[in-house]
């Protein structure tokens, strides 16, 4: 097998096991796992910038937008009140950078965006487990269609 058929493989594995993951996962769970793509398209379209190729570069931050955008479509604002609203604006201002990031090849913004959705995620990823499990609990498997359509 040569590279390009090993790496394709490789790929295919990967998203399979994704798939998986995303699959049997709690909500709680999932929005880590959104986060999680979204930094990894950003630092991958970082890279594709410093090497010039444009249409991998424009890709995965558009996969980050979508990503994003997953992620701020399925806040709950009857829940969620003021943080919801408050994450709902940063999530707007995240995907209103990366369309500028991608238009004047700014590694700046794709570095804003990343430090922006690490403090988020730093904060999601320090919910203590009771808490989540108790609302895994309350939701018995409900999730939001829009959680459930997203592309990792």
């Amino acid at each position: 097998m040569n590279y390009a058929n090993n790496h394709t493989a490789m790929n295919k594995y990967a998203q399979v096991g994704n798939q998986s993951s995303a699959a049997f996962a709690n909500p709680h769970r999932l929005i880590q796992m959104l986060m999680e793509g979204a930094l990894e398209k950003i630092s991958k379209a970082k890279g594709f910038m410093k090497n010039g190729d444009i249409a991998k570069k424009g890709e995965h931050i558009s996969w980050a937008i979508s990503i994003i955008e997953g992620l701020r479509v399925s806040l709950d604002h009857s829940q969620g009140g003021k943080i919801s609203e408050n994450l709902e604006s940063l999530y707007i201002y995240m995907i209103s950078q990366l369309t500028q990031a991608n238009l004047n090849n700014s590694e700046a913004m794709l570095d804003e965006v990343t430090g922006l959705l690490l403090d988020i995620k730093s904060g999601w990823d320090a919910i203590p487990q009771d808490v989540i499990d108790e609302h895994s609990k309350k939701m018995s498997g409900e999730m939001p269609d829009s959680l459930a359509r997203a592309k990792i």
